[in-house]
């Protein structure tokens, strides 16, 4: 234990609170030049000490660190170069420093002794002790929580016997003369045993032992049911506890509890439970009991998590560029956090990134999760299966160079979830080019419901603007998406909505393909910790991979000092903007640049830098972003491939200097957001490629795509949907509705892959052949069952 009166001590000794409490009024006082800079500057000037100007930045570089503290490594420093409490002391009077010496002075009471918790049989004697010294006498008072215990003035606060009632923490004000200090808090537990004998213990056998008191009971509960299980034991300091399932620790927090409590049980939860106790270096066990959970007919369905991957594909290479997916994935994300979704939404993703953000997706699926898939971009429909284009697809692109949904069904099946959800907001033509037949073999289960924002055969519109609208289909379901409704039902009325637009009327119809038995609705709530350990485990991973870096301020030699901000509008688009926090009184103009990104994220420095969020192509996020800054927008994290270094750059002139001049400094922010996946790894584990149906040879699957003369729009949305017509679907097929007014029915309609190859617009609709029904398609290859459910599929209409 470090003593404060001993100048000598080395700073490495100092203990934590004191070290703490210094490393936080220093790091306060930085922008005071009182900060661990100015102690920094003045170590290193000194004679008897030496330090860098590397090692002072390598102290600055731990603000990039989760509870990194640039004093702490500073003082770390200092004590490997021999500095003691004396010198340190010397060096804060220099600064002045008044508030970081009060961290550092002798106190004028010391405890010597401090009360530990405690654990006791009632009836039994509770004794706690705290005992100090000071330059006078001490005096001594007990509270219980804030309540002062009336002639309780003694260094050793005795109850004898102990009450239940007795249970609590108690706390000691030592006092002298004008001074005061508090002991720590100790913990009084006291169990209700009736016969302490029955537990190997007398009335006075308690101090120092461990024993357990309270033994677990085994328990026949139902699916949905509370289980509660409690044990306790006796010794001092109070015991530890983690309790084990099967002869594996529990992670949940509630797992380190005497009382182990899960609110919501699942069959998963069934097996034989013990509590592992121990206080220092000493540890028992409970009895191990079993817990049998059976099955409750009418037990409400509950996910154990929710979990959403949106991928919007606009910025294509080789084929028109869309609008409405950057839109649309924007909004949706929005929503399905409202919902308690995990979500990550992706824009512009090629071949190999986007099956590897699958896998990524695929992680995070387990027992009764709801998985949601949404995707807007180019695609195609062949023989009931869809196909997702990604942006680096060549002209003509083939099967090979999509992912296939229905694959992506089947590796959630693997997952038993209990509820898949595909929104495919995308054309539906034949590829007439490929004439690849797939099979996908697929589990019969009903859980499964697509949303298709056109029908077989059909193309999926967007609406020409000069500003960013959304697509048809997330127009209208997001006036939906947050309703306590089956899914289905939902889609329904989505539908509905849909048949009254006059734009698309006749045109375009959602189509509703669902093998869903349970009344399960995207608003359900999550079980409270339903899910499993790797599940978990998965979750802390993806979000580590969705936080933002801490914003920072940068000090400059020149006395200006900026904040270096961050904002998300995508998992795989970030926001960095430099704001002037201040400037010397001499400096008549002051700007702060990034520049030196990384090659990976080919970021145009024409669009760097802009004074409105706006020019550097920023239309989403622009009223939440904070104002006077200079804004950069960085997209396409997923293939940084390092960390993400660059250099702020403070251009700055003075009133007696006409010309400008530069400061700089570099920065590392790590790899921020989805960057920390690597999902620009080709192809990292195949799991989404194996099940993709891949051609025989390039000659039998070009998909057909038009050229990009053909659109008369720069500005066309496609939606691709995969889609399975596998023999497990349902399908919903809504009526038109009457001719209903919009707002925006005057807008110029395009379609993004009409057969023809020219682009569709409104006035062209009303002469196109309208599609009303939906054929099921199937091959030869499909299993006896599958085929027997497929035929038992109805046609609805609404």
């Amino acid at each position: 234990m470090s003593d404060l009166s001993d100048r000598s001590l080395n700073v490495n000794l100092l203990k934590e609170p004191v070290l703490r409490k210094l490393c936080e009024v220093l790091e306060k006082s930085n922008s005071d030049n009182k900060g661990w800079r100015k102690l920094g500057d003045l170590f290193s000037k000194s004679r008897r000490f030496r330090m860098s100007s590397d090692e002072i930045e390598m102290c600055s570089l731990k603000v990039l660190e989760l509870d990194g503290s640039p004093s702490r490594m500073l003082l770390r420093l200092m004590g490997d170069r021999g500095c003691t409490l004396g010198h340190l002391i010397d060096f804060l009077q220099t600064m002045g420093q008044t508030e970081a010496l009060q961290c550092v002075k002798p106190p004028g009471i010391q405890i010597l002794i401090q009360p530990q918790s405690v654990a006791v049989i009632a009836g039994h004697n509770l004794r706690l002790s705290c005992y100090a010294v000071g330059k006078a006498g001490v005096q001594y008072q007990w509270f219980k929580t804030k309540e002062e215990l009336p002639n309780r003035s003694s260094p050793d606060l005795v109850i004898s016997p102990v009450r239940l009632t007795d249970a609590g923490f108690y706390i000691c004000r030592v006092n002298c003369g004008d001074n005061f200090e508090f002991s720590q808090w100790a913990q009084v537990d006291v169990f209700n045993v009736t016969n302490v004998f029955d537990v190997g213990m007398g009335p006075h056998s308690l101090e120092g032992r461990l024993k357990v008191v309270i033994q677990p009971q085994g328990q026949r509960l139902l699916v949905g049911d509370t289980l509660q299980l409690e044990c306790g034991a006796v010794g001092r300091p109070i015991p530890r506890y983690h309790w084990h399932r099967n002869g594996v620790p529990l992670l949940f927090p509630e797992a380190s509890k005497r009382r182990l409590l899960i609110p919501y049980l699942l069959l998963e939860h069934q097996g034989k439970y013990r509590c592992e106790i121990s206080i220092n270096n000493e540890r028992t066990w409970t009895n191990e009991v079993d817990v049998f959970v059976g099955m409750y007919c009418n037990c409400p369905l509950l996910p154990t998590d929710k979990v959403a991957l949106l991928i919007g594909n606009l910025s294509y290479q080789n084929h028109p560029q869309l609008k409405a997916p950057m839109v649309d994935v924007y909004d949706l994300t929005n929503l399905l956090r409202q919902l308690n979704f995990k979500v990550v939404s992706l824009l512009d993703l090629t071949e190999s990134e986007m099956r590897n953000a699958v896998d990524e997706f695929l992680l995070l699926l387990h027992k009764g999760v709801y998985g949601l898939l949404y995707y807007a971009g180019h695609g195609y429909e062949n023989y009931g299966n869809s196909f997702m284009v990604p942006v680096d697809a060549p002209n003509p692109y083939r099967s090979a160079n999509c992912l296939c949904v229905q694959s992506i069904l089947k590796l959630m099946q693997e997952k038993e979830t209990g509820l898949n959800v595909f929104l495919l907001d995308m054309c539906r033509k034949r590829n007439i080019h490929d004439e690849t037949t797939p099979n996908i073999l697929l589990k019969v289960t009903a859980n499964i419901v697509f949303g298709y924002a056109t029908c077989q055969d059909a193309e999926a519109f967007e609406l020409s603007s000069s500003g960013f609208t959304n697509g048809v289909f997330i127009k209208f379901l997001k006036q939906r998406l947050l309703e306590d409704e089956k899914i289905t039902v939902l889609l329904d009325r989505v539908a509905e909505d849909m048949g009254q637009f006059v734009a698309t009327k006749g045109k375009q119809a959602l189509e509703i393909r669902s093998s869903l038995s349970e009344r399960r609705a995207l608003t359900d709530p999550v079980l409270p910790d339903g899910g499993s350990d790797a599940g978990r485990s998965h979750s802390r991973q993806w979000a580590k991979a969705h936080e933002l870096p801490e914003s920072m301020c940068l000090d400059f030699d020149c006395g200006a000092q900026i904040k270096l901000g961050f904002a998300a509008e995508f998992s795989n688009v970030m926001v960095i903007y430099t704001h002037i926090v201040k400037k010397p009184e001499d400096m008549s103009f002051c700007q702060a640049h990034v520049t030196n990104l990384s090659l990976d994220l080919d970021v145009d420095p024409k669009e760097m830098n802009r004074e409105t969020p706006e020019e550097t192509g920023i239309y989403l996020l622009s009223s939440s972003l904070p104002q006077h800054c200079l804004y950069t927008r960085l997209s396409s994290l997923q293939k940084l491939k390092d960390q993400l270094e660059f250099t702020v750059c403070l251009q700055g002139s003075f009133k007696a200097i006409d010309e400008l001049v530069e400061w700089t400094t570099d920065v590392n922010i790590g790899k921020p957001l989805i960057a920390k996946l690597d999902l620009h790894r080709t192809m990292r584990r195949n799991s989404c490629l194996q099940t993709c149906p891949m051609p025989h040879s390039p000659s039998q699957s070009p998909c057909h795509s038009p050229k990009p003369e053909h659109f008369h729009h720069p500005q066309d949305h496609g939606f691709l949907s995969p889609h399975c017509a596998s023999p497990y679907l349902e399908v919903y097929l809504p009526l038109q509705g009457a001719v209903g007014g919009s707002d925006l029915t005057s807008s110029t309609l395009y379609d993004n892959c009409c057969p023809s190859g020219h682009a569709c617009v409104a006035s062209d609709l009303a002469n196109s052949p309208a599609r009303a029904s939906i054929p099921i398609e199937t091959t030869d290859d499909i299993s006896e069952l599958q085929t027997v459910f497929i035929n038992s599929l109805q046609l609805h209409h609404q």
